[in-house]
């Protein structure tokens, strides 16, 4: 385990930014659907609460998967792996996880998984 790291530190982000998302979805899960009754509003009214309907989806699968990241990044506070790239178990340099602790790997192999 990486001995530099404020595991704690890092433990409370990721546990206070997960309590928030959890807070958010389940805030979200009573909305209704946007209503899109072609005899109640014009076309253009339509297209717009389809093209918001779409970015709220979008949103919505961005936050699930910010959600399935931090999981993971607590399952490996939990096992001793966090801080390591999973890709090539080299550190990830602290000032990253300070950006985003929830990032699995360091910023060569990033990069590289980009670049494809």
């Amino acid at each position: 385990m990486n001995d530099d790291l404020d595991l704690e530190y890092f433990k409370k982000r990721l546990e206070n930014r997960l309590a928030d998302i959890v807070a958010g979805q389940a805030a979200k899960k009573g909305e209704s659907p946007v209503e899109l009754d072609q005899a109640r509003v014009g076309r253009l009214s339509r297209m717009d609460a389809m093209q918001q309907q779409a970015m709220i989806q979008a949103a919505a699968r961005l936050t699930e998967l910010e959600r399935q990241r931090i999981e993971v990044a607590l399952k490996r506070i939990r096992s001793g792996e966090y801080g390591y790239c999973v890709i090539c178990e080299e550190e990830i340099a602290e000032g990253r996880l300070r950006f985003d602790p929830s990032v699995p790997a360091c910023i060569s192999c990033a990069q590289k998984a980009e670049a494809k």
